[in-house]
């Protein structure tokens, strides 16, 4: 621990900046791994299994209730606006689901790419330590007294190391948790995809049915 109190204190003033953006990072991270594991999401495939069951026995009204049981889930939403529009005609459920997709959307891909941003930002500000740690390291040979020269060398390149190192262990985790929650978000989208076209063929069926009657 001490050791890393001395690298931190070795790296300068960057290393303030870049822990800054650290708990931006951190932050964002909690935020979507919270949201997106315990909110948006939801066991999609027995939740339509449901859906299905009720539609199917023409039992609209207790699918909609289903919806209201996860109020936060991406896919319930979407799935609740196609079936409020049940006994409407096609292009009323379409647009419906449509709509309420286009809500749920950003809602659910808000913040996640910003984690990218935020690993950018903390390599740039290493590397900028960096140069100016290395500047000051070469200022110092020329204007320090011989006998101070080696210590004014080694604190130049301690900035420019420990600044490079500290903003790498922030990309990396960012960059890490990006990729991970980019797929878990591209999972929930996809389910809203397909079980949303699932839904519409399934109520337009039912529609053309009643029709025909």
């Amino acid at each position: 621990m001490q050791g890393i109190a001395q690298a931190f204190s070795d790296g300068g003033g960057f290393m303030y900046v870049i822990v800054f953006v650290m708990v931006i990072g951190v932050g964002i991270m909690v935020e979507r791994f919270i949201f997106l594991f315990f909110k948006y999401n939801i066991n999609a495939k027995a939740f339509m299994g449901q859906i299905q069951k009720l539609v199917m026995a023409n039992n609209i009204d207790r699918a909609i209730k289903l919806c209201n049981a996860a109020p936060n889930a991406a896919l319930p939403k979407v799935i609740k606006a196609g079936l409020t529009r049940a006994n409407k005609g096609e292009l009323e459920i379409s647009n419906a689901i449509e709509e309420a997709t286009l809500e749920v959307v950003p809602v659910v891909t808000k913040r996640t790419p910003t984690l990218g941003g935020v690993a950018n930002v903390a390599t740039l500000l290493g590397l900028l330590g960096t140069i100016i740690g290395l500047i000051q390291a070469f200022a110092a040979l020329e204007s320090a007294a011989p006998d101070a020269r080696a210590a004014a060398l080694a604190k130049g390149i301690s900035i420019a190391m420990n600044t490079t190192a500290f903003g790498l262990i922030v990309a990396i985790p960012c960059m890490s948790a990006q990729m991970f929650l980019a797929a878990v978000t591209k999972k929930i989208l996809e389910e809203i995809d397909q079980y949303s076209v699932k839904l519409e063929n399934l109520l337009v069926s039912r529609v053309r049915a009643g029709s025909a009657q």
